[in-house]
């Protein structure tokens, strides 16, 4: 029989850098856009007139999308047949998305007036809005950020050391959108560059978050479009998973393999091994950890170390703002900490005796980081108390320069634990993975299992955080340190369980090939 060589794929040559780094570029992009989220929103949403106590229901959506968009999402992208591609237009819809969204959160208070809103108050139709575009954006985030990784694994072809080349600029672009994203977040006169943005129902803080996204968009479309525009992607069609046999043409794979959904993942949970139950348990109690200090870390700068509130006077408000931008400063510092952090990460590992032992000891670096924050917050108290905090013209005074840099040397330190493209993300999948292919499980449902099931060890702590987070600390007196020092102790109980339970991975077996891969 006569071969169509036509249809008979081979492992494809990968592309060059080049097109691998403009694509990754687009990470550069995301994460700018998620830096403001993390350093100003929670602030802001308090601003429109949502309590502290219900401030964090707004963050459901993320855990929410992640869970049902992502798998979603990965499956019709390899599944797509467009002329454009599998991924292109995924991509292409996310950054649109992230732009429609970004334009509802920026203008929320303008659409609320213009509908009713009072001038103080509860914004209602404000906060409307806004929480419909924060849903948006986070469900854009998903549909971008997933198709992009695919294709940048793509784009490196059968080449391990090009694939480990691709995720290291993807990660590194990620740091440059991180530190570029605080910095913005920590400047006040952003809006001067657009007076327009200044209304009367938008007032300078508002008018400067306005400002920092729309250079978060014109950054992410700008990277975007010249990605799209340089990397031609071939189209996909079930015809490619076919090789040849003995000089016949023979299904190889027809469809790509299919991320495990909730049923799958649910039948998985019944039959995984010790190891996984261990990798799992000390997943979630990191993320129970972790999230309550990722939503109000700027909020706390802004209550309890500068002493302003979201809803007194305008003073107060000042101060508030003021905090909050040292907050998003903070954590600058900690983004550039985090990425000299994840050069040495393997280093660290081989040094300490392993990767499970590391992600233990950088968990308590994380619970004594959250403990201090009481320490700060007891101190700044103490000050506003016994020392003159008003000058005679009645502008109230920050803290004193060491409790502030008491506060950013917290956010600095936390860039340790919190390289959590390696640690926090990758070294789980990568453990994962390698549990369940030496426990029997072949590769790519090791793979599979090992996105899906850990993906609720993720999701499901955030889903839990952002329900109770604001309800628990208003249990406490309503400030932000209840749940930090929660944070606290589940961060030291993540270590413990790490290093005393967690398994070491055979002998052999690296996770080098997965740091920086995942995010």
């Amino acid at each position: 029989m006569e071969v169509d060589y036509a249809r008979v794929t081979t492992a494809e040559a990968a592309s060059p850098l080049r097109k691998i780094i403009s694509v990754a570029s687009i990470a550069a992009g995301i994460q700018f856009g998620w830096a403001l989220q993390l350093s100003l929103l929670t602030p802001y949403v308090q601003l429109l007139g949502i309590p502290h106590k219900w401030s964090s229901l707004i963050w459901l959506c993320g855990p929410v999308s992640g869970m049902i968009v992502q798998p979603i999402v990965g499956y019709h992208s390899d599944n797509c047949t467009s002329r454009f591609g599998r991924r292109k237009p995924f991509i292409a819809a996310g950054a649109v998305l992230v732009a429609i969204a970004v334009f509802l959160i920026g203008y929320a208070a303008d659409f609320g007036h213009l509908m009713g809103d009072p001038k103080k108050g509860t914004k209602t139709r404000a906060i409307a809005f806004f929480v419909l575009g924060f849903w948006i954006l986070d469900v854009a985030n998903n549909t971008l950020q997933g198709p992009c990784r695919a294709l940048l694994a793509d784009l490196s072809g059968s080449e391990h050391k090009k694939t480990r080349t691709a995720n290291a600029f993807f990660s590194f672009f990620m740091a440059v959108g991180n530190v570029l994203g605080y910095a913005a977040g920590s400047y006040t006169n952003f809006f001067h560059m657009f007076p327009f943005t200044e209304t009367k129902s938008c007032d300078v803080y508002c008018a400067n978050l306005k400002t920092c996204f729309f250079i978060s968009i014109a950054l992410l479309l700008t990277v975007t479009i010249i990605a799209l525009s340089y990397v031609k992607e071939k189209p996909w069609s079930p015809e490619q998973g076919k090789t040849v046999d003995g000089g016949e043409i023979t299904d190889a794979d027809d469809k790509p393999t299919k991320t495990p959904f909730f049923s799958e993942i649910f039948s998985a949970l019944k039959n995984l091994e010790r190891p996984m139950w261990i990798l799992l348990t000390v997943t979630a109690l990191n993320w129970l950890a972790w999230f309550p200090f990722l939503l109000f870390d700027t909020d706390w700068m802004g209550k309890e170390v500068y002493g302003g509130t979201s809803g007194g006077t305008a003073e107060q408000l000042r101060v508030y703002d003021n905090g909050v931008r040292a907050g998003a400063l903070g954590l600058m510092l900690s983004a550039i900490v985090l990425g000299i952090t994840s050069l040495a990460i393997e280093t660290l590992a081989r040094w300490i005796g392993g990767v499970q032992r590391l992600w233990g000891l950088v968990n308590f670096v994380l619970a004594i980081c959250l403990v201090m924050t009481v320490l700060v917050t007891k101190l700044a108290e103490a000050h506003r108390r016994n020392d003159v905090i008003m000058t005679a013209n009645g502008h109230l005074l920050p803290p004193p320069s060491g409790i502030k840099a008491g506060a950013l040397a917290i956010f600095t330190i936390l860039g340790i634990p919190q390289a959590h493209v390696q640690v926090t993300f990758s070294v789980p999948f990568a453990l994962a993975s390698i549990f369940c292919k030496t426990s029997g499980a072949n590769s790519s449902a090791g793979q599979g299992l090992s996105l899906g099931v850990l993906n609720l060890a993720i999701v499901v702590p955030q889903m839990v955080v952002s329900l109770l987070g604001g309800p628990f600390d208003a249990l406490f007196g309503g400030g932000n340190l209840p749940a930090f020092v929660f944070g606290a102790v589940a961060a030291a109980a993540s270590g413990i369980v790490a290093i005393t339970m967690l398994p070491s991975p055979p002998p052999g077996v690296s996770t080098k090939a997965v740091v920086g891969g995942f995010h």
